[in-house]
């Protein structure tokens, strides 16, 4: 459809395809470049121009300027899965890869989008802060993890003392970052009133804290219409299983495909709720008779947490452990 506009965003380019005159452009992916754009399909399109429709996949940060500029100009757009946009290019034999030719096969994927997903894009301010926070904290933790082992590897060989001492100052300054982006968030959440409810929900579960909190909400604010079965999916904790005949059999794990962040900052919560929440503490004692491996039975406690929370949220609810029972298996 000529009225499809295909966008291959990048850190600092974007690959625009222009369908009624088949040209391959590039803009600088900022506002600068964004409104030029805006004002050249304007001059293309003439009447047509309200007609348009963006579509482009979603690039975390790289997007979020032209998602924020499409909400305020009011275009409609295809935002198309990752996984549903490189199956489309493999059902067109395409195998060269350049940013020209995915925007032109973006072009063409219109035929993909259900009618309730070509729509103006939604950006709110307060949700994309929150956003940026959590993958700072994320990009701070890995930073001291990485710290950490270093310091480790020095000591383990009795090491530079001046590398050892500067490490643990850097390790303790990555901490009091954590804690003071943490912060803001909380912050954040507390000056909004929605978020502040579903954050209250999420952490009724025994088990789920501040940090957990705050990054389950992360979670179900970034992908706001994933179900249970995605949600757990982008967590990282879906069971997968490789078998093939009889030659090949492996026990089922989880993927870990999804960021550990989610997995890392819900693992101590998980002990807690099998001691203190009887729900869950049958659950997991239940799984362990069945002779499950005692760390295979915590993540599926763990995963437990993650539905009741998303459910919780969606539903604008708090836990109730009576509720639960039935599902945890108590009469």
């Amino acid at each position: 459809m000529n009225n499809c506009i295909g966008l291959d965003i990048s850190k600092r380019l974007i690959a625009v395809h222009i369908p009624i005159n088949k040209s391959d452009i590039e803009i600088e992916n900022n506002i600068k470049g964004i409104k030029k754009l805006y004002s050249k399909l304007k001059k293309l399109y003439k009447k047509e121009y309200e007609n348009l429709v963006f579509i482009y996949e979603p690039t975390g940060s790289y997007s979020s300027t032209l998602t924020k500029f499409c909400n305020d100009q009011n275009i409609k757009c295809f935002i198309i899965n990752p996984k549903q946009f490189s199956n489309h290019s493999k059902a067109l034999g395409q195998r060269v890869k350049s940013d020209k030719i995915d925007a032109q096969v973006l072009a063409s994927a219109i035929h993909l989008a259900k009618d309730n997903e070509i729509k103006v894009p939604q950006y709110d301010k307060v949700v994309e802060e929150i956003k940026e926070l959590m993958g700072y904290y994320k990009f701070t933790s890995k930073q001291r993890v990485k710290a950490i082992n270093h310091l480790e590897a020095l000591k383990a060989k009795d090491g530079s003392s001046y590398a050892i001492s500067d490490l643990k100052r850097t390790i303790d300054n990555f901490k009091k970052k954590e804690l003071d982006i943490i912060s803001q968030v909380k912050t954040i959440i507390a000056s909004n009133d929605k978020l502040l409810q579903g954050y209250n929900n999420i952490t009724s579960v025994t088990g789920i804290g501040e940090i957990g909190g705050i990054v389950l909400l992360h979670l179900f604010i970034k992908y706001p219409k994933a179900n249970q079965r995605q949600i757990t999916s982008l967590a990282g904790l879906d069971p997968i299983d490789k078998s093939s005949g009889t030659s090949i059999q492996t026990k089922s794990k989880i993927s870990k495909a999804g960021s550990k962040l989610y997995r890392g900052s819900l693992f101590m919560g998980v002990m807690t709720a099998i001691r203190f929440d009887d729900n869950f503490k049958t659950f997991f004692n239940r799984l362990v008779s069945k002779g499950k491996h005692t760390t295979t039975a915590q993540i599926a406690v763990m995963r437990k947490m993650i539905i009741i929370s998303h459910s919780l949220y969606k539903n604008n609810k708090k836990y109730d452990k009576e509720v639960y029972k039935k599902a945890a298996g108590i009469n």
